[in-house]
């Protein structure tokens, strides 16, 4: 089944590829990797802000990292990669929260979780859940990911 199919089969919708906001592209493919840049949590078009801990709660966080994992799946089917993974390897998660706040990895279950869901055992890959004092733009969290893909 393709990514897609099993994506509609989901019910799920993916965003429209968001484009940078600096001087970087969105997925750079070589030596059979796609490495992600960071995505910001984008819910309805509109950008999640805030800190775990201060302003956000984690259910919130965890919905963010979802918009996160999508706008990650997003990314690829823009560069055209979308059915060529073979492996998620490794997400990163960096998590805009206030010193106290020590569930980072249960916010970033929210990407790695989407990436079970979609990909089955493709989708269990390494991870880092970071919490960090400031994201761009105002951001609550941001992900970015290593992800194997074939023919490239």
């Amino acid at each position: 089944m393709s990514v897609e199919a099993r994506l509609q089969e989901l019910g799920i919708l993916l965003p429209d590829a968001a484009s940078p906001v600096a001087s970087y592209v969105p997925v750079v493919a070589y030596g059979g990797f796609a490495h992600v840049s960071g995505q910001l949590p984008f819910i309805d078009g509109v950008l999640k802000k805030g800190r775990l801990g201060e302003n956000v709660n984690l259910p919130d966080g965890i919905e963010a990292a979802r918009a996160c994992g999508l706008m990650i799946l997003a990314q690829l089917k823009e560069a055209g990669l979308l059915d060529k993974v073979e492996r998620v390897v490794k997400l990163g998660a960096f998590v805009s929260s206030t010193p106290a706040f020590t569930d980072q990895p249960k916010v970033a279950n929210g990407a790695s979780d989407l990436m079970f869901e979609v990909f089955g055992e493709r989708g269990r890959h390494a991870r880092a859940a970071i919490g960090v004092p400031a994201l761009p733009l105002g951001a609550a969290v941001e992900v970015d990911a290593v992800i194997a893909i074939a023919g490239e």
